[in-house]
C-alpha cells in the first residue's frame, strides 16, 4: 500500500452514519455488521503491528548475520594470509638454518681436513725421528761391535779366550 491511499480505521468504521430511508437496512444489523467490520481491523491492524515488530526483528537478526559473516570473512581471509605468511616465514628461516647447517658443515669439514693434514705431518714427522734414532741406535751399535771385535781380536792376540770376556 502506498502512502496516497484511503485508509481506514476502526474509528472510521464505528462512527460511519447511514441515512435513513423508509426501507432502509435494519438499524441493529447495520451497527452490529459495523461492530465485526470495526473488530476485524481492530485484529487485522494488531496483526500488522505484531508482524512489522516481528519483521524488524527479523531484519535486525539478518543484519546482525550478515555483519557476523562479513567479520567471520574477514578472519577467515586475515587467517589465511596469516598461514601464508607463516609458512613463507618459516621457508625462510628453514632456508636460513639450512644454509647456516651447510656453512657450518663445511667448517667443521675444512677442520678435520687441517687436523687430518697435522696428524699426517705429526706422523711423518714422527717416522722421521725414529728412523734418525734408528739410524742412530744402529750406528751406536755398529761402533760398540766394532769395539767388540776389536777388543776381542786384541783379547785374542794376547792369548785370552774370548768366551771369558763376554761371561764375565
Amino acid at each position: 500500500m502506498t502512502d496516497d491511499t484511503f485508509h481506514l480505521t476502526p474509528h472510521d468504521i464505528r462512527a460511519q452514519e447511514f441515512q435513513r430511508t423508509m426501507r432502509g437496512f435494519d438499524p441493529n444489523q447495520v451497527e452490529s455488521f459495523k461492530e465485526r467490520v470495526a473488530e476485524e481491523l481492530d485484529r487485522l491492524l494488531r496483526d500488522r503491528g505484531r508482524l512489522e515488530e516481528r519483521l524488524k526483528g527479523m531484519l535486525e537478526q539478518l543484519r546482525t548475520y550478515r555483519d557476523r559473516e562479513r567479520a567471520m570473512n574477514e578472519a577467515l581471509v586475515a587467517a589465511q594470509q596469516l598461514r601464508a605468511d607463516m609458512q613463507n616465514q618459516a621457508t625462510r628461516e628453514a632456508e636460513v638454518i639450512l644454509s647456516e647447517a651447510r656453512q657450518e658443515a663445511s667448517r667443521i669439514v675444512a677442520g678435520a681436513d687441517a687436523e687430518e693434514r697435522s696428524a699426517r705431518e705429526r706422523a711423518e714427522a714422527s717416522l722421521q725421528i725414529i728412523q734418525a734414532y734408528a739410524a742412530a741406535f744402529r750406528s751406536v751399535l755398529n761402533r760398540h761391535q766394532a769395539e767388540l771385535s776389536g777388543l776381542e781380536a786384541y783379547l785374542e792376540a794376547e792369548g785370552t779366550p774370548t768366551t771369558e770376556v763376554r761371561r764375565g
